[in-house]
Order: structure tokens, then C-alpha cells, then sequence
């Protein structure tokens, strides 16, 4: 348990401190360039930026605690399974954040009687539940808003959109899925609601710099490897070509964990930019 969770918290350092924060940094800069500068495509990789940014950082602290949870002789549970992999929302919100979602199904959706009181009662439980949610994040306009889109997002799932996205093929379901959490992610990563509609604009094409600018290639060209090793990172077959390098190598297992700890204590002394985003909560 001391050597499993000794590796869980190394891993969650990595993904917090070698992935999150350097990843933060672009995020940072396209916000301080200021939106109405920005064009279409570098407003969605500002998105898809905060996305894996967000998601590390979050998924760092939470396997971190697990691992010194584990050292301690605790066993926590898991709180995301690849959420950016679902192919609903409904299946993106039973794979991140998973405490919360819990918590909040047993002590709230439940106890209002969930879904066995009929369509209309279930509808307004959900509702209930997300503005909570929002609310639980920050009591600010861009929160409630957060917290009432994915509320009808997920009222228009259980209604219409389930049986078809079950006949689609799972590729299509993810699409939709990153879709629309990128566009939440923007309500939720904005310190304002009017801040929130301005980047949608911008990502839209109905403000901004046009559909594509020379910073978009900059950005790309000078971000791509971060980019590409992040989206990788936040698919389930990395972790399986780590099992299967540590039950065939069950001895050298230890060397990549040593290699990512010097790496991160590396970034640690060097780096200014070490972000907490959940500091607000």
C-alpha cells in the first residue's frame, strides 16, 4: 500500500505540475491578449486548452490525495474515469468529479423522489440538483449559468436525445459530448457572465479577430507537443501500456516513477506559474 500510493502521488504531482501548469500557461496567454483580438480557432483552442488544463490539475489533486490516502492505509475512491472519453453528457458527469456528482444524486436528487414521480418532477429535480451545483462553485451569474445549461442539457438527453446517441456510433457521442463541455467550460472558466457570452462570440465567429489569425499558428506550432501528449495522457490506453510495462517489468516499474518525481521537483524550483484552480472552492 506505502510503494502503490507512494506512485499515485507522484503521477497526480506530474499530471498537476508537468501537464496542468504548463498547459495553463497558453490558456493564460490568449486571455491577456484580450478577446475581441483573438480569432474563431484560437478562442476553441483557448477552450480545448482550459479543458485539459482544468482536468489535470483537478485529477492531479485527486489521485495525490488518493495515493497519500493509500500511504496512510486509507483506500478513496476513484474521482474521474477519463470523462473527455464519454459519449453523452449523462456519461461525462458519472465519470468526473465523481464525489460531487454522488454526493449530490444521493443527498439531493434522490431524496426529492429522483425519477419516480414522472417526467415533470424528475425535470424540475434536475434542475434543482444543477442550480445547486452552480451555486456550490461560486455564488456569481456565470456559475447559475453553468449549472442551468448542463440542467437542460441533460433534461434534453433523458428525453430525446438518449435513444438516439445509444444507435450512433460511440465516435459521434463523444464529439457531441466535448462540444458542449468546451462550451461550459468557458461559462465556468470566466470570472463573469458577461465575459462568459463575449469569448462565445469570439468562438462562434460573431466577434473577434475573423476565423484565423497568425497567433493561431504560433500558438499551435509552439504548444503542439504539449497538446498532443495532454489529449493522450487523458485517454484510458496510456494507463493500460503502464500496466502492462509493470507486470512485465515489475522490478524497473520504479525507474519512469523516479524519472517523473526529479522531473517535477525540477519544474517545481524552476517555475513561477503554479496555478490552484480550486482554490475559489
Amino acid at each position: 500500500q506505502l510503494e502503490e500510493g507512494m506512485k499515485l502521488l507522484i503521477i497526480g504531482l506530474a499530471a498537476k505540475v508537468v501537464i496542468a501548469d504548463r498547459i495553463g500557461t497558453l490558456w493564460n496567454s490568449i486571455r491577456m491578449i484580450g478577446f475581441d483580438s483573438i480569432s474563431t480557432k484560437l478562442a476553441w483552442m483557448g477552450a480545448f486548452a482550459y479543458s485539459l488544463q482544468l482536468y489535470f490539475d483537478f485529477a492531479g489533486y485527486s489521485m495525490m490525495a488518493r495515493g497519500i490516502g493509500k500511504m496512510l492505509g486509507f483506500e478513496l475512491p476513484v474521482n474521474f474515469r477519463y470523462p473527455y472519453i464519454s459519449k453523452s453528457i449523462t456519461d461525462f458527469w458519472r465519470r468526473w468529479h465523481i464525489s460531487l456528482s454522488t454526493w449530490f444524486k444521493e443527498y439531493v436528487y434522490i431524496p426529492l423522489g429522483g425519477n419516480r414521480a414522472g417526467r415533470g418532477r424528475a425535470h424540475l429535480n434536475i434542475l434543482i440538483v444543477w442550480v445547486l451545483t452552480g451555486f456550490w462553485h461560486g455564488a456569481s451569474f456565470n456559475f447559475l449559468a453553468w449549472g442551468l445549461y448542463y440542467a437542460l442539457l441533460l433534461m434534453l438527453e433523458k428525453d430525446v436525445l438518449a435513444k438516439l446517441l445509444n444507435k450512433l456510433p460511440k465516435a459521434v457521442g463523444t464529439v457531441y459530448t466535448l462540444f458542449f463541455v468546451l462550451i461550459g467550460w468557458v461559462l465556468f472558466a470566466s470570472d463573469s457572465l458577461t465575459e462568459s457570452i463575449g469569448y462565445l462570440k469570439v468562438m462562434f465567429g460573431f466577434s473577434g479577430a475573423g476565423a484565423i489569425s497568425p497567433m493561431f499558428f504560433y500558438d499551435v506550432l509552439s504548444n503542439m507537443v504539449l497538446l498532443v501528449i495532454a489529449a493522450a495522457a487523458s485517454l484510458p490506453f496510456g494507463a493500460k501500456i503502464g500496466r502492462r510495462y509493470v507486470q512485465k517489468n515489475p522490478a524497473a516499474a520504479v525507474i519512469p516513477v523516479a524519472v517523473v518525481l526529479i522531473l517535477c521537483t525540477a519544474y517545481l524550483v524552476d517555475a513561477g506559474y503554479n496555478p490552484f484552480l480550486y482554490f475559489r472552492f
